[in-house]
């Protein structure tokens, strides 16, 4: 029987793992900022960033406090800093 995956070699019975993580950019995003959302289900938006966080797996996560108060998550890939 043909291995389920092309790229297995014989005797191997699991597919080569990708152990590569995100780019680990120097992200310069920190609290007070401003900033406009550039890309993603956000975009066209703007705020202050209020909190950064660094999940597990190496995404850096932004909340940006709109004017009007309403708060909302992004990644800070999407983020342009104006301020």
């Amino acid at each position: 029987m043909a291995p389920a995956y092309p790229e297995a070699r014989a005797g191997q019975e699991n597919p080569p793992q990708y152990h590569g993580r995100m780019s680990q950019e120097s992200v310069s995003v920190q609290n007070g900022q401003h900033c406009d959302v550039i890309a993603g289900t956000h975009s066209g938006k703007s705020g202050i960033v209020q909190d950064v966080n660094t999940s597990k797996t190496g995404a850096v996560t932004i909340t940006v406090l709109q004017s009007d108060g309403v708060r909302f998550k992004t990644l800070a890939k999407n983020v342009r800093i104006t301020g």
